[in-house]
């Protein structure tokens, strides 16, 4: 029972410090004159179909992370990588790193410390199995459903 608990907390935490670290480029961003924070109206990429996504790039291994929420979000990036290649990232990470989707954050450690692309994956594990298509989730993302979503919990 207690490790239901310290999941969602080890989120919550993962989640808080993302947030600070956007808020404080957010200010960077704003005294350098640059428009980038997490309310940019500007969609960020992605591929608009699997087609499109392909070849897909490879993930971190799932056992390569200790704490149980990043390792789940890495194994997801391996179960449903094309319905991952077609969402946006509103990490913003396409600006920094030259992420095309929200796949390619798993590619380096980048997810392991960002809440935004954690909270997306999960969001878009459970509405994959919901039975909603790759666009009906990119439209949740778009709207920010995303931010009410903890762990999948397999």
């Amino acid at each position: 029972m207690k490790s239901g608990i310290r999941i969602p907390a080890l989120l919550a935490i993962v989640i808080s410090l993302s947030g600070g670290i956007s808020i404080a480029k957010a200010q960077q961003n704003k005294a350098t004159g640059q428009t980038a924070s997490p309310g940019d109206q500007q969609t960020p990429p992605y591929h608009k179909s699997a087609e499109d996504a392909e070849p897909l790039p490879q993930t971190l291994s799932p056992s390569q992370f200790t704490n149980p929420v990043i390792a789940e979000a890495y194994q997801i990036a391996r179960d449903i990588p094309v319905v991952l290649a077609q969402q946006p990232c509103y990490c913003h990470c396409n600006r920094e790193f030259g992420h095309t989707s929200l796949l390619d954050c798993f590619t380096s450690t980048h997810t392991a410390g960002c809440g935004i692309c954690m909270g997306e994956t999960f969001f878009a594990y459970r509405m994959t199995k919901e039975g909603k298509t790759p666009a009906e989730i990119r439209e949740g993302i778009m709207r920010g459903d995303w931010k009410q979503t903890g762990p999948a919990q397999k």
